[in-house]
């Protein structure tokens, strides 16, 4: 049950490695070869390092591509929180390509990954799912960075980065559970690849950079610890 007068967090994965494969590379014997196996058209796979690490060596930005295990990881993590059981999280992923996909609180994502796949491909082949019916559990709702922000219109956006300004987990999440009981719209992104920079989209659109830990830290690391700090400033925990 939401706790009364106070406003979720938007949690945001950016950049996300989620994809289908690019046309430029459909046609590569090693894309050809694994769409087959799994009886599928290679514009209709997801883009993976694991099966696709030779085809993608021509890609733009190859070493941010191709996993996405990344955000498997991620929505287990959120949609499972105390957190979103309490009604207090929205939860978007934002992919490398541009695509915006809102992710309805109850949704129950696979925990295996072959499944995960299946549901991801279905997603970014028709933009929902599952395709048809009133409501949807995950959906492309828009494209591009800025233009969510601009959809949710939060007070402040704060951006999970190395880069950023070194602070400690319980003050940023101390401050992030006081703006939240305030009715304060604040947004949070995380890195959704494993190597490299934010897009300049990105960057350009967020209030602050924070930075957690002296060095990199794992996607599914960072949204666990954020989200059980934030839990425990709001007596949830």
């Amino acid at each position: 049950m939401r706790t009364t007068g106070t406003e979720p967090l938007f949690l945001i994965l950016a950049d996300a490695a989620l994809e289908l494969v690019p046309e430029g590379i459909r046609g590569h014997p090693e894309v050809v070869a694994y769409a087959r196996r799994r009886g599928r058209d290679p514009s209709r796979v997801l883009l993976d390092k694991s099966f696709h690490f030779h085809a993608m060596s021509v890609l733009r930005d190859k070493h941010k591509r191709g996993r996405p295990d990344i955000a498997h990881f991620f929505l287990l993590e959120a949609l499972s929180s105390p957190l979103n059981r309490a009604g207090l999280l929205r939860i978007y992923l934002h992919t490398y390509t541009g695509e915006v996909i809102e992710v309805e609180p109850s949704t129950r994502i696979p925990r295996n990954y072959l499944r995960f796949v299946g549901l991801m491909e279905q997603l970014l082949s028709t933009g929902r799912v599952p395709p048809a019916g009133p409501n949807a559990l995950m959906k492309v709702v828009t494209r591009g960075f800025r233009n969510l922000v601009e959809m949710l219109s939060p007070d402040m956006v704060v951006l999970l980065d190395e880069n950023g300004f070194f602070t400690r987990l319980r003050v940023l999440a101390d401050n992030l559970a006081r703006l939240m009981r305030a009715g304060l719209r604040v947004a949070v992104v995380i890195g959704g690849f494993p190597h490299g920079s934010f897009s300049s989209e990105v960057l350009r659109s967020v209030s602050t950079a924070v930075s957690l830990y002296r060095s990199v830290l794992e996607t599914w690391t960072v949204t666990s610890r954020l989200l059980a700090a934030i839990e425990l400033s709001l007596g949830l925990l």
